[in-house]
C-alpha cells in the first residue's frame, strides 16, 4: 500500500467568476509526477484550499474593520482571548456550525480593505468541482476535498481540516470490527476526509501559490456511484448541545458568576 501526493506549481490568481473547475483542471492535466504524465485516475481525491473557492465565488467583501467582518460570521461565542497587542481572539461557531477562530473570516492573500468569507456552502462547492472534473477527465470514482486551516482543543498549532468534500468516504467507521489482538472495537471512526486534507497541507504549503493538490493511494475510500446523500464534510461537525468545550474558561467563569449572584439570598 503507497500514498502519492503531489501539489502542481503555475496556479494563477483567481478573481470572483472565474471558472475554477477550468483552473484545476488545466493545473492538474499539466501536472507531472514521476509515476504520471499529468491527469486524474481513478480514485484520485483533489484537493483545494477555500481561499480560492472563496475568491472565485465572490466571496471577498469590503471590510475596513474585519472585527466586524468576524462579528457579522459569528453565531455563537465560544471562547474569548484579550491579547496586549491587538484585538482579542475569538473563538467562534460561524455560519457553517464550524468552530474555529476568527468564524473563518481570512485577511490574508486578498486586497487591502478587503476580506475573504468561507464558501457558503463548501459541500456544494466540492460536488460542483467533483463533476466538472468528472466529465473533463472522463472519470466515475474521483472524490474532492475543500479544505481550511483550524486550531484544536488539545493541541498547540494549526492543521488543514475539510470543511467541505465530496466523492470520497468522509469517516472510515471501525466500529464493529476487531483489531489485530482480537479485541472488539467499539469507538474508532476516523475522519479520512481530515486526514486527506492535513496531509495534502504538506505539500501545498501556506505561501507557495500552490492552492491544489492530488492525492493518490487512497481510492479505497473513493467509491463508485457516491452520490450526495452519502454525506459530505458537513457530517463531521459536532451539534453545539454535545460540544465538551462549550465555553471557553473566561465565558464559564462569567456565568457561573451571575448564576452564583442570581441564586443568592437577597440581603437588605
Amino acid at each position: 500500500m503507497s500514498l502519492a501526493i503531489w501539489a502542481p506549481d503555475g496556479f494563477p490568481e483567481v478573481r470572483p467568476g472565474d471558472d475554477l473547475a477550468r483552473l484545476v483542471g488545466d493545473v492538474v492535466a499539466g501536472a507531472s509526477t514521476g509515476s504520471s504524465a499529468g491527469g486524474l485516475e481513478e480514485g484520485d481525491v483533489v484537493v483545494v484550499t477555500s481561499k480560492v473557492v472563496s475568491k472565485a465565488e465572490g466571496r471577498v467583501v469590503a471590510a475596513a474593520d474585519r472585527e466586524q467582518a468576524i462579528t457579522d460570521e459569528t453565531v455563537r461565542v465560544v471562547a474569548t482571548r484579550v491579547r496586549p497587542d491587538g484585538p482579542p481572539l475569538r473563538i467562534v461557531e460561524n455560519r457553517l456550525g464550524l468552530v474555529m477562530a476568527a468564524a473563518g473570516v481570512d485577511a490574508s492573500n486578498t486586497p487591502e480593505g478587503t476580506v475573504l468569507l468561507l464558501p457558503e456552502d463548501p459541500d456544494a462547492s466540492a460536488r460542483n468541482l467533483r463533476d466538472a472534473l468528472r466529465a473533463r477527465f472522463g472519470l466515475d470514482r474521483l472524490g474532492v476535498v475543500v479544505t481550511d486551516t483550524a486550531g484544536r482543543a488539545w493541541r498547540d498549532a494549526l492543521v488543514d481540516i475539510a470543511i467541505g468534500a465530496a466523492g470520497v468516504d468522509v469517516v472510515d467507521d471501525l466500529r464493529g470490527g476487531i483489531d489485530a489482538h482480537g479485541r472488539p472495537l467499539s469507538v474508532t471512526v476516523t475522519a479520512v476526509v481530515d486526514e486527506i486534507a492535513s496531509a495534502s497541507e504538506l505539500v501545498r504549503g501556506k505561501a507557495d501559490g500552490r492552492p491544489v493538490a492530488v492525492v493518490r493511494g487512497v481510492g479505497r475510500y473513493v467509491p463508485a456511484g457516491w452520490a450526495p446523500a452519502d454525506g459530505g464534510a458537513r457530517t463531521l461537525v459536532r451539534p453545539s448541545e454535545t460540544d465538551m468545550f462549550r465555553q471557553g474558561t473566561a465565558e464559564a467563569y462569567a456565568r457561573g458568576y451571575d448564576d452564583g449572584v442570581a441564586g443568592a439570598p437577597h440581603r437588605p
